[in-house]
């Protein structure tokens, strides 16, 4: 059964970390420095659980972007990284946010546009990874 929650950073700090980091520093060798940083105290963060394992999270930032979407590579595929985007969108809905705005790595576009979110300028690269910024009205 698959849990998702919604939290502070404080509450989500020792379970989301690790999925970060071995999501983004380990699989995708992004610097371990640069992978927490100080808008993590400001976001709203949403965590997955499969029983009492942590799986997946995201974080909503106070202006409505989406980002560190981390799924465990065994949950990849299964809906868990859609339920932890839909409840960080659900949330910036009901705080009032007209839009949810990401930046998407490439080869996830099409996951993000399979959730209403449409693709805006052009492709740069963020941490050595080609990244697209795409957009959900709300």
């Amino acid at each position: 059964m698959l849990r998702i929650a919604l939290m502070d950073w404080e509450k989500a700090r020792t379970q989301a970390s690790p999925i970060r980091f071995a999501v983004f520093v380990e699989e995708q060798g992004v610097p371990r420095e640069i992978e927490l940083d100080e808008m993590d105290a400001r976001s709203l963060h949403a965590l997955a659980w499969h029983e009492e394992t942590p799986v997946a999270t995201g974080r909503l930032l106070p202006d409505g972007h989406v980002g560190r979407m981390a799924v465990l590579k065994p949950w990849r595929g299964q809906g868990v990284g859609g339920r932890v985007l839909e409840a960080l969108v659900e949330a910036a809905r009901l705080r009032g946010d007209a839009e949810v705005v990401l930046s998407a790595q490439v080869h996830a576009i099409a996951f993000y546009r399979r959730h209403g979110f449409e693709p805006d300028g052009g492709v740069y690269e963020e941490a050595g990874i080609a990244h697209q910024q795409m957009r959900r009205a709300l």
